[in-house]
């Protein structure tokens, strides 16, 4: 089961992404008919470690093996998304590929029925892009060597 539920107030959603980085360029996804990107990842199954759940979401989504690394922030993030307002708690991590890179600069994956669409972005492009949460924009451009806590509030 999924770590997520519905409240009164909304959804509350524990959500793991990853990081992989190659030639300046970052790794984004984005769902087919969502207006933005975001990192890859998914949602961390209860009893789940978190880094298990990163390597499990890439595996299943892409067919690619990767590992998860050091964790390079933990964000609060507040949001309105298809009409539910999100409470959702995410560990962000560094990525090692395992399994041959993808060479294509855009390639399609799958999440239960929905088309997911894989591109690889220049980060230093990344201001002009749709990019949630935003503050990705800069942020993928130096990463940090200790933790971080974001909270940010969209809503």
């Amino acid at each position: 089961m999924d770590a997520v539920f519905t409240t009164g107030n909304g959804k509350f959603n524990f959500r793991v992404a990853g990081v992989l980085t190659a030639d300046n360029k970052v790794l984004l996804h984005k769902a087919e008919g969502d207006p933005f990107w975001a990192l890859p990842g998914g949602r961390v199954k209860v009893s789940e470690k978190s880094q298990d759940a990163l390597e499990r979401e890439m595996h299943e989504e892409t067919g690619m093996k990767m590992k998860a690394g050091t964790i390079l922030w933990m964000v609060e993030n507040f949001f309105d998304y298809e009409g539910e307002t999100f409470h959702e708690i995410g560990f962000y991590y560094r990525m090692t590929l395992i399994s041959p890179l993808a060479k294509e600069v855009s390639f399609n994956g799958i999440e239960t029925g929905r088309k997911l669409i894989y591109r690889w972005f220049p980060i230093e492009q990344l201001d002009d892009i749709d990019v949630k949460p935003a503050f990705l924009r800069t942020a993928l451009g130096s990463l940090p060597e200790q933790p971080g806590h974001i909270v940010i509030d969209d809503r």
